[in-house]
């Protein structure tokens, strides 16, 4: 193809410009490529911390203290709404602990150990003891028990809703990564904690779940709500209880796309303007081509074919190099707490390169349109 094969030669003979232009091209697709999967994966963990071993919807009765009757119509309901992966019911009360002189409220929430472990994982997050919840047996929080001296068999006094009060074994410390989790959560039977509170065995205070997306749980829950099963309960959803969270992960995002949007535009102008200047140069070249009988349209597509091969290499290169930095940022990261594990998003990267080619292409346009209508007796009069 004779415009290709001549876009390659004039690259080739400038060398020092071809290498600058895809470098450019190669650093901001980079950018895009790490910044991108930052921010996606920045998001990623802090939903995990907040909200990832914790319910993303809860039903429950719609009067404060009333029981949930966990009905078959009420779990079929659940079950079918294809975007909750787990629910548990759970029968939650609140009970002081007392040590000497010293006290603090507690928030027990009761199941089977199974079950709630598909919500908040404690058996994954134990730091000591043994993942089991006997009936007379509670598992506290690393932060909790670090504050009051409580290790795995120690006996922990509590005082009831009822005001009666209870000795329960420690079995396990967990550890959520949160300190307010750790300080003020703990976990029981779920035939203990209905003894506690009265209720039935199909009785439970709220039923616990999580969605497959967490940012459509809010979809998710008015599904719920419009299901007759569920006709007269509450359903909450995390979004709605997390309003500052939320916005800060969309402040994230649009933060993100703002960045990589100058970063394209700078890359695009530094190509127009670059292929612009060689426009200038091979002027008389592409003069001379005309008159020996080359097309408008093949004298134009020199640069165009120019553009095509520099945003592809250049696009390569840049995702090459950004891949290289999320490895070495996951390296630098790997003992340390402060930094987490960047994955590489494969669809935004393959994004990346098609727009960074695209980017190329269109920063051509301009001088292509310049070439195609020089008049080659003017180009070849004007020396």
């Amino acid at each position: 193809m004779l415009s290709l094969s001549i876009a390659a030669r004039f690259l080739r003979k400038s060398p020092a410009q071809s290498v600058l232009i895809a470098a450019g091209i190669a650093i901001g697709i980079g950018v895009q490529v790490f910044l991108g999967s930052l921010i996606t994966s920045l998001q990623t963990s802090l939903v995990d911390q907040t909200i990832g071993n914790s319910p993303q919807l809860i039903v429950q009765a719609a009067a404060a203290g009333v029981p949930l009757d966990y009905t078959s119509g009420l779990q079929l309901a659940m079950k079918n709404e294809s975007q909750i992966t787990t629910s548990v019911p759970t029968r939650s009360f609140s009970a002081i602990f007392k040590k000497g002189a010293e006290s603090a409220p507690l928030q027990l929430i009761g199941g089977q150990l199974a079950q709630l472990d598909t919500i908040y994982d404690i058996s994954g997050r134990l730091t000591s003891g043994t993942a089991q919840l006997g009936a007379q047996q509670v598992m506290v929080g690393k932060d909790f028990a670090d504050t009051y001296g409580l290790k795995a068999g120690d006996s922990a006094s509590f005082v009831l809703p009822d005001g009666k009060p209870a000795a329960l074994t420690v079995s396990g410390v967990f550890d959520f990564g949160s300190a307010a989790a750790n300080s003020t959560t703990a976990f029981v039977d779920g035939g203990y904690a209905a003894g506690v509170l009265g209720l039935g065995a199909d009785q439970y205070t709220a039923i616990d779940a999580q969605v497959s997306n967490v940012f459509d749980s809010e979809a998710v829950a008015e599904s719920l709500r419009a299901q007759p099963a569920l006709s007269g309960l509450k359903v909450t959803e995390w979004q709605a209880q997390n309003a500052d969270l939320l916005s800060a992960l969309q402040s994230q995002s649009s933060s993100s796309y703002m960045i990589q949007f100058f970063v394209l535009v700078a890359v695009a102008l530094g190509i127009a303007s670059t292929l612009a200047i060689s426009a200038v140069q091979k002027t008389r070249q592409i003069g001379i081509l005309k008159a020996m009988g080359m097309k408008d349209r093949q004298s134009g597509r020199i640069f165009l074919w120019q553009a095509v091969i520099l945003g592809v290499s250049g696009a390569a290169m840049g995702v090459v190099a950004g891949l290289a930095l999320i490895a070495l940022f996951t390296f630098l990261g790997r003992n340390s707490t402060s930094l987490f594990p960047i994955t590489p998003q494969i669809g935004f990267v393959v994004i990346s390169f098609v727009v960074g080619v695209l980017v190329a292409v269109a920063s051509s346009l301009i001088p292509s349109r310049r070439t195609s209508k020089l008049d080659p007796i003017e180009v070849i009069q004007g020396g």
